[in-house]
């Protein structure tokens, strides 16, 4: 027997615990020496390059905020705020919690304080948010009004009666003076300065005389009232019967949005809720995946302790671990967003937080083919309804300003009547007085009067003015027309998007679930041959990543599978165009909706 005397050294021991020395450099005869000194320290050499390499890099590493980690198996504590906004639902939400805040006001610092997580269910959320919805609202608020516009169009085929009165007091003070005696009138002895005979049998003036410079001062004061009524007709007015149909249409515009709005809510709530259902899943997807990182770590560690793996799995395990933390974070933090974006969608008060009660169920295959859902869709779709009754509001509205240059042919009538007193006083005379007959200290007056007639009116000349705001409605009322057109190829690529994403996510849901089977038992397998030592720390790994992959897959694929029928569901959905009809959510397509002539109608 031949004996070999291995010289090995501390270093030439790391290099071959690292994997950098191979077993037969240090099992090599002695005559072999002077070749293998060369090769460590060529393997020494490059060790320090790496050594190196690696402080350069980690020199570029922002300088960490807290002492290197003590306890490997402790996981960092989570933000206060973070596990405040993901604590688990309190029990189901209250008819007082669902009530939304009034519309101008802000919230105080208290009520942003949350009181707790409330539960509720898809069905129970699309009813708040028809109920809560401020955009459904104000669309609410533009139906009463485009109906009240109707109605006040509606009026003008009826007459307008209106009543009118006035009174006031007048005052003035006049005087009025002769400046002819008036004995030369020829109106007898009356009115001559010497008609008359006293009682002494002198002549004296008569009493209607007034001399040449005789002149009388007198304040009056006039109370007068007056009242009426007064009746106006269009006989004749070819803007009227233009202006009701437009209004008639644009009634009917807003009643199509109305309804497009409920259909578009409808798939804002149930995305959001998918979304949310999906967080939710996911957090407890990597919280298992972060506890199952922490046994195999322990594992590690116990097979490192027992020498049977080196250092490099423990270290893999860490950064791993690390890794799977930073991903459970992000995912609370991304199920805390959701939970925000949907009590957004409900205007949920300012201290409620909802958390989905529904469990995760796959909704079937969309119940008819690519055809059928189109035709099905463009047949009394609420979108291309409204285009098309705001085509027909501008082409009336472009009648009625063209009927401005045509004639119009009004009844009028009224009648009233009117009372005044009269008063005179503070009387001055002077030159031998004047007007003594026409002075009445206190007079009243009463009379009345009505009239009628016909009134005809042509506007000959307004430099284009009426024309250019008739073709300028025209032009929109075109410019619709291709609205329409663009809708319906919307409509259309909507549809084809969701139908076949619909039936992608069906056919990836049944490969997922055959990748979650075969995955799972590939990792236990792999886990096991790891704790026997028959199988490497990086083949767990990456089984157990292929395992998440293969949940996170499966799960994806379920929730776009309700996406997308939420989405086709949407374009065919029948929502009422009443504004103050009851609306009852609906999730599925029934069999009396697939055989409705015309879906969409109330």
């Amino acid at each position: 027997m031949i004996n070999i005397t291995v010289a090995v050294s501390k270093r030439a021991l790391a290099l071959l615990w690292a994997g950098l020395l191979p077993v037969q450099v240090l099992t090599a005869p002695l005559s072999a020496q002077p070749l293998q000194s060369q090769t460590t320290r060529l393997l020494e050499r490059s060790w320090q390059k790496l050594d190196a390499q690696l402080r350069a890099l980690d020199q570029l590493l922002p300088t960490e905020p807290e002492p290197p980690v003590g306890n490997l198996l402790a996981t960092p504590q989570l933000p206060a705020n973070l596990i405040k906004a993901n604590q688990a639902a309190n029990g189901p939400i209250q008819p007082a919690n669902a009530v939304a805040a009034p519309p101008l006001d802000l919230p105080t610092a208290q009520q942003l304080q949350a009181e707790g997580v409330a539960s509720l269910s898809l069905e129970q959320a699309l009813a708040i948010a028809f109920a809560n919805s401020p955009s459904l609202q104000a669309q609410r608020g533009q139906v009463a009004a485009a109906l009240a516009s109707l109605q006040a169009a509606m009026g003008s085929y009826w007459p307008t009666i209106s009543a009118f009165a006035n009174g006031g007091y007048e005052g003035s003070r006049s005087s009025t003076t002769s400046n002819k005696p008036n004995n030369n009138l020829g109106f007898g002895p009356l009115f001559d300065s010497n008609g008359l005979l006293n009682s002494a049998g002198n002549p004296t003036a008569g009493p209607f005389y007034v001399p040449n410079g005789g002149s009388v001062a007198a304040t009056s004061g006039e109370w007068g009232i007056e009242g009426g009524l007064q009746l106006n007709y269009a006989l004749l007015n070819f803007a009227r019967t233009p202006t009701v149909r437009a209004a008639r249409a644009s009634l009917e515009q807003q009643r199509n949005t109305y309804a497009n709005q409920l259909r578009s809510l409808q798939l804002q709530v149930s995305e959001a809720y998918y979304q949310l259902q999906q967080n939710d899943q996911l957090v407890r997807v990597y919280d298992a995946n972060l506890r199952n990182d922490l046994l195999i770590l322990q594992d590690t560690l116990d097979l490192k302790q027992a020498g049977l793996v080196p250092r490099l799995n423990v270290l893999r395990r860490r950064a791993i671990l690390a890794s799977d933390e930073e991903t459970l974070i992000q995912s609370l933090a991304d199920r805390a967003v959701a939970r925000r974006l949907l009590a957004v969608l409900l205007n949920l008060p300012a201290s409620v937080i909802p958390s989905p009660s529904d469990p995760i169920v796959v909704q079937p295959r969309w119940p008819l083919d690519l055809e059928s859902s189109l035709l099905a869709a463009y047949r009394g779709n609420p979108e291309l309804e409204a285009i098309l009754a705001t085509r027909t509001a501008l082409s009336q509205q472009s009648q009625a300003t063209a009927a401005g240059l045509l004639p119009k042919l009004s009844l009028f009538a009224s009648a009233g009547g009117n009372s005044s007193q009269t008063s005179l006083g503070n009387f001055a005379l002077a030159g031998g007085g004047c007007c003594g007959s026409t002075a009445l200290p206190l007079s009243s007056t009463s009379g009345g009067d009505w009239s009628a007639g016909l009134t005809f009116t042509w506007l000959l000349f307004d430099a284009g003015n009426t024309a250019g705001q008739a073709r300028a409605l025209a032009k929109r009322e075109a410019a619709a027309a291709q609205q329409y057109a663009a809708t319906r190829n919307d409509i259309r690529l909507r549809i084809e998007q969701a139908f076949f994403n619909h039936e992608a996510s069906l056919a990836k849901l049944s490969s997922a679930r055959r990748g979650v089977a075969a995955a799972l038992e590939a990792f236990r397998d792999a886990r096991l041959r790891y704790l026997t030592g028959l199988d490497s720390e990086l083949n767990l790994s990456n089984t157990q990543e292929r395992l998440i992959n293969s949940l996170v897959q499966r799960l994806n694929a379920t929730v776009n599978v309700n996406i997308t029928y939420a989405k086709l569901l949407k374009e065919l959905l029948p929502m009422p165009r009443d504004s103050n009809a009851p609306i009852q959510p609906q999730l599925q397509l029934t069999q009396p909706q697939l055989s409705s002539s015309a879906p969409g109608q109330p």
